[in-house]
């Protein structure tokens, strides 16, 4: 069993759905040397997410932009928590409801993402900066 563990930084990039497959496999060229394992991509934050969903049309990632900012809408005035601004309290609560991190099979040195599936970064946050990632794999 190989175990392989690096942590990255994503660039600030504005909000929304943003895909960061190819910039996960590049800064882990570790997963061409495993033949069958499992991949975990994790971001250390509170208020931006991870997912994985369409890769190909980018009007899939308007449309969870504009859900998600339906379903938890700023401003709202029955929330507590608005020390870092009005979109503070929804980034978490974003957050919470997409989840901090993706776990994908790796197969033949490659991650074994569906046709049409890419890795997410969801940035919750008008200005959230450098995102940190930690990437682990293991297996064969």
């Amino acid at each position: 069993m190989n175990i392989y563990q690096k942590s990255i930084q994503l660039k600030e990039r504005k909000r929304g759905f943003h895909l960061i497959t190819s910039e996960i496999t590049q800064a882990f060229p570790e997963i061409r040397g495993l033949n069958a394992g499992i991949c975990q991509v994790f971001i250390q934050h509170t208020s931006a997410s991870l997912s994985i969903n369409e890769n190909a049309d980018p009007t899939v990632r308007a449309d969870f932009e504009m859900y998600f900012n339906k379903a938890v809408p700023e401003n709202d005035p029955d929330y507590l928590h608005d020390y870092e601004g009005s979109d503070d309290m929804p980034a978490h609560l974003k957050a919470a409801l997409l989840g901090s991190s993706v776990t994908i099979p790796v197969r033949n040195g490659r991650l074994a993402l569906g046709t049409w599936q890419g890795i997410y970064l969801c940035e919750h946050r008008n200005y959230g900066g450098p995102r940190n990632i930690i990437i682990t794999a293991w297996g064969e």
